[in-house]
């Protein structure tokens, strides 16, 4: 069995970014959203979910929370992207509906309620938003009602998008929470703190705010806030009421400064920053450069140390387990999940269709209902490396790069950029043809999404096994060559 868990009390973890660019600042001018997903020990599968009935009276439970919460008359179908550990993951796994709605989300530091209290939702909040509902504000509203009536057990920042809206929603422990609209002409970034600054009080129409009914009192009663002019709470700031601004995580101030710089062109913008206003339009590219950066002190270690790894403090890091770029479609069965792992600067980003009826062979280890009845249950044994899931493939090609990077990455790079240019200019035609046929024919057009993600994802599986083998052979070929050079 491969076992490949970090050593989170020797290295503090550190998590995910996120990017959401408003739809007036892009070059799709649908909204844009980025993601890198980092868990340590963590491996992913991905399942399709069809759209269900329920009963009267049917209620709903996940393993990590006590929330009994009653069920819906019908859930939507998604895709999901799994995250399985040996010790169960309530907070990593990424979702898109059939009605475009993408949920992923952003561990934070802890709160001033203390991390450790058990009880009412965790995993259930991602899941249930997925599954009702059919636009990214609705997806906001249901998870405000949802932290109302049950509790939440953690810290996290929730980015809820569709293809017009782009929403951060921040929920700390109890049932309190803040959400705020990133507007069209704006981008944001989060790394792994609450970010959510001064809030509207007065945005009851919620232009761009909601917030719990309790917020206010919470704060006022445990005297962490206390404001300038009594009555007045317009300087009430969410993030350094419930955090302050004593956190100190390099992880956080580095990818933060790392991010922004990207953005900016210039400088970083201060830490916390919830949004700017574009300086210019984003498109997928950009975005996939941004999640791929490691960390700005990578050149001086190479100075020191050529096989020196970059994964330390960047946004693609040693933790990093899935990036995706979400292409949001004006049609949800258009929308296009670029998609890489386990990090993405070893992988192509491989276009996966919202709209494919069926999953590339080798993506999903078994099916849904199974892997949700023992998502906090893993079976050991799902850790031993396995021919017939591309997962492997790729994480062996991540290994033997960490050997010697620098050695390495000329062809990787240089693959994978001949692969993503052919795919980006492939899509277009993919869109069209799909469109086409779908004014006759819905199934054979939703069969052409299938087929051909299926098949980009079968290459981009057998390329990570070949380029194994080479990188392997050249290596050995190399450290021959220098030792006969002694003779």
């Amino acid at each position: 069995m491969i076992r490949f868990m970090a050593d989170t009390e020797k290295y503090p973890r550190t998590d995910c970014s996120t990017i959401i660019v408003g739809k007036n600042a892009t070059t799709t001018g649908r909204v844009l959203v980025g993601h890198n997903e980092d868990d340590p020990g963590c491996m992913v599968q991905s399942h399709l979910v069809p759209r269900m009935q329920h009963a009267e009276g049917e209620t709903v439970r996940f393993a990590d929370g006590t929330a009994v919460i009653d069920q819906v008359p019908e859930t939507c179908a998604y895709y999901w992207s799994e995250f399985r550990s040996l010790n169960g993951e309530a907070f990593a796994d990424a979702f898109i509906n059939e009605y475009g709605v993408s949920v992923v989300s952003n561990g934070c530091v802890d709160s001033k309620h203390p991390e450790g209290v058990t009880g009412g939702m965790g995993y259930a909040l991602r899941r249930l938003i997925a599954e009702r509902a059919h636009s990214a504000r609705e997806g906001v509203e249901i998870a405000a009602a949802l932290v109302e009536k049950y509790g939440y057990y953690s810290t996290r920042s929730y980015a809820i998008c569709d293809k017009d809206e782009g929403w951060i929603f921040q929920v700390v422990i109890g049932h309190n929470f803040v959400a705020q609209r990133v507007g069209d002409d704006e981008i944001q970034y989060i790394p792994n703190w609450l970010t959510i600054r001064n809030v509207d009080f007065n945005d009851t129409e919620h232009k761009k705010f909601y917030f719990s009914k309790t917020l206010l009192s919470d704060a006022l009663e445990n005297g962490w806030y206390k404001p300038a002019k009594e009555g007045d709470y317009s300087d009430f700031d969410f993030a350094m009421t419930y955090q302050e601004g004593s956190v100190v995580i390099p992880s956080n101030m580095w990818r933060s400064d790392l991010a922004w710089r990207q953005i900016t062109g210039t400088e970083p913008v201060p830490h916390r920053t919830f949004s700017i206003k574009a300086p210019r339009k984003y498109g997928v590219e950009d975005l996939k450069k941004i999640l791929r950066s490691h960390y700005d002190g990578h050149e001086e270690d190479l100075k020191t140390d050529p096989k020196m790894s970059p994964h330390r403090y960047g946004i693609c890091r040693d933790t990093t387990v899935e990036s995706m770029v979400i292409d949001f479609a004006d049609i949800p069965e258009l929308t296009c999940v670029w998609r890489a792992f386990p990090r993405p600067c070893i992988a192509p980003y491989l276009p996966w269709y919202v709209g494919i009826a069926k999953l590339p062979k080798g993506y999903e280890n078994f099916g849904a209902k199974t892997a949700l009845a023992s998502h906090f249950a893993v079976d050991p044994t799902e850790f031993r490396y396995d021919s017939s899931r591309a997962y492997w493939a790729f994480h062996m090609l991540e290994n033997i790069m960490e050997f010697d990077y620098q050695f390495c990455e000329e062809k990787v790079h240089g693959d994978i950029e001949k692969m993503e240019a052919a795919m980006t200019a492939a899509k277009p035609l993919i869109d069209e043809a799909y469109r086409k046929l779908a004014e006759t024919s819905p199934e054979y057009a939703r069969q052409l999404l299938t087929d051909y993600t299926a098949a980009q994802a079968q290459k981009a599986w057998e390329w990570a096994e070949q380029t194994a083998l080479e990188l392997v052979d050249i290596k050995n070929a190399a450290n021959m060559d220098f030792w006969r050079s002694k003779l």
